[in-house]
């Protein structure tokens, strides 16, 4: 299974009722959201405000499952990709969120390929990372 991008949204008033609709039309089997952790892994206040629109998210799209994957490097890794597939820097800005977004998916789904099990973490478990 190959990850592709489906919708950038933005932040906002209706961001979460927009990702609901997106999640009744698609009926995916979870929701991956990235969580911006530093290089050493240790959390700051963006990791703080993803997980707690996660949990927001989660509370609404219940009992769809929704997830927190590592999301280091992305960002960077879609704009070398972005870059090197001839893209100048003012045509990849709007691309380099939604090439992020498939990288996450791309590597939990190789993830649980990989090792069997889910990738991240549960959002609402009492149970931690989950891998």
């Amino acid at each position: 299974m190959l990850a592709s991008p489906l919708a950038t949204l933005t932040r906002g008033r209706r961001d979460l009722d927009e990702l609901a609709a997106l999640v009744a039309e698609h009926e995916p089997i979870e929701v991956i959201v990235g969580l911006p952790t530093g290089l050493s892994g240790r959390e700051g206040a963006a990791a703080g405000a993803a997980r707690a629109y996660a949990e927001s998210l989660a509370a609404r799209l219940a009992p769809v499952p929704v997830r927190l994957v590592d999301e280091r490097f992305t960002t960077l890794i879609a704009h070398d990709a972005l870059r090197q597939g001839g893209h100048g820097s003012r045509e990849r800005r709007p691309a380099v969120d939604k090439a992020a977004a498939a990288l996450i998916l791309q590597g939990a789904l190789d993830a649980e390929r990989s090792t069997g099990r889910p990738a991240g973490e549960l959002v609402g478990s009492s149970s931690g990372a989950g891998g």
